[in-house]
């Protein structure tokens, strides 16, 4: 039976304890995307703990040197798949990360940027104004690729066009407030929309209530939710991420169900620690802890479901990409490879690093183009390694920039969530 994380809430203890944890083995540094690319000590989970336990200890000063190496963290969360002593490092950089803005250290276009792209792309209705006129005129100055054109790219931090995963609408995708299941009912589930899913992957929310349908499931979109708050909390802005977490379990509370479905890796990673995000609010902790119990990743939930129907062949040969935020985070690896074994016709490859970070990390790539840019090329020469014809992953920031990256490199490989090829099996 596949572990997955916990979504019991682990007592509050403090920041500096949290460092302590840290025995400097040296096990995270071969899983770690930025040690792996630079060899840096100071680039690794240890090398950054040092750096936060320096900066605790008053040994050095939180200087601009220190704010870069901290930065450039993907917050991956491989070193906690590697590290025998539990440090919850992810949990760390993120408190880190709110202090150094605190400390107005990081620097102005950085702040900028992460303003404007937390600002915009955590509203659905912002996202899709902003994004979908951009992405019509890279359709036409792209010559027919769905492009956000390089003007609106540099605007939020980037340095090249992004070629998208699927179109962009400029306004706000409708999605049903209850879908019936077919035939007998075997679940009540609700389902997060999102914010960004919603604008650039409607089609997959629409694709994850199809395949939830057809396998008994009534799936209910409650009414008042959108984002989660995984940008802001993996951005340093925790009190900001606190809000969300308190409306969208709200939101949640208003519907009887038996699980909240989460088609998305990094909404999911972050709900299913809403009980650690908010356990030192009276007001919330029990609420907390009682809605992560409830969340479960589509691949998680449909593969202890079981799928129903019969599946239509999907003939392709595929490779699988490990998202940080389903893998490391969540600890989903065998559900999704499950699923897609039982899909007549489709052959799935290993991948090399397939558990490495592809550089996308929910906003990183804007602000650290250079190292993501680098991570995406790593990913992309495994990809074409394989000889695959179609990548299979589960969170929408690595389906746009492998997609991305894929397109850049003259490949035009399909780049998929696995709820697609259910659906495409399915053919619903």
């Amino acid at each position: 039976m596949e572990q997955t994380a916990t979504n019991s809430p682990a007592p509050v203890r403090s920041f500096y304890d949290g460092l302590l944890d840290c025995v400097h083995c040296g096990f995270c540094l071969d899983v770690c995307p930025t040690y792996a690319e630079t060899g840096n000590e100071a680039e690794s989970p240890r090398g950054r703990i040092y750096l936060m336990r320096a900066v605790e200890e008053g040994v050095r000063e939180l200087d601009a040197s220190a704010v870069e190496h901290l930065s450039r963290c993907v917050g991956c969360r491989a070193c906690e798949t590697a590290c025998p002593s539990g440090v919850a490092y992810g949990g760390l950089i993120e408190i880190q990360r709110q202090r150094i803005r605190l400390a107005g250290m990081d620097p102005k276009p950085i702040s900028r940027a992460k303003r404007l792209l937390l600002w915009t792309l955590t509203d659905e209705r912002r996202a899709a104004l902003a994004m979908g006129p951009a992405a019509w005129a890279g359709r036409i100055l792209g010559a027919g690729r769905n492009v956000i054109p390089a003007l609106f790219t540099r605007l939020l931090g980037g340095t090249e066009p992004m070629n998208l995963h699927h179109p962009v609408a400029p306004l706000a995708h409708g999605v049903p407030r209850r879908t019936p299941p077919a035939g007998r009912k075997r679940a009540t589930v609700a389902m997060l929309s999102g914010c960004v899913m919603n604008v650039l992957y409607h089609d997959v929310n629409m694709a994850t209530i199809r395949v939830l349908a057809a396998n008994g499931c009534e799936v209910l979109i409650p009414k008042g939710h959108q984002c989660c708050g995984a940008l802001h909390a993996h951005n340093g802005e925790l009190d900001r991420a606190k809000e969300m977490a308190k409306k969208t379990i709200a939101a949640f509370e208003r519907v009887d169900v038996e699980a909240i479905v989460v088609n998305s890796a990094g909404c999911g990673s972050t709900m299913k620690e809403y009980g650690h995000l908010l356990g030192d609010d009276p007001a919330w902790a029990a609420r907390a802890a009682a809605f992560s119990a409830k969340v479960k990743d589509v691949n998680e939930f449909l593969d202890a479901l079981g799928l129903t129907q019969p599946l239509n062949p999907v003939r392709a040969v595929a490779t699988y990409h490990d998202a940080c935020h389903l893998g490391h985070a969540q600890g989903i690896r065998m559900a999704p490879r499950r699923l897609m074994a039982q899909v007549p016709g489709l052959t799935l490859l290993p991948l090399e690093e397939s558990e490495l970070c592809c550089g996308s990390a929910g906003i990183y790539n804007f602000l650290e183009p250079d190292m993501a840019g680098r991570l995406q090329r790593r990913k992309v020469d495994n990809i074409l390694a394989t000889g695959a014809q179609m990548v299979i992953t589960a969170n929408p920031g690595c389906l746009s920039w492998i997609n991305d990256g894929l397109l850049k490199h003259g490949e035009n490989l399909e780049v998929l969530h696995p709820v697609e090829i259910l659906d495409r099996a399915l053919g619903v």
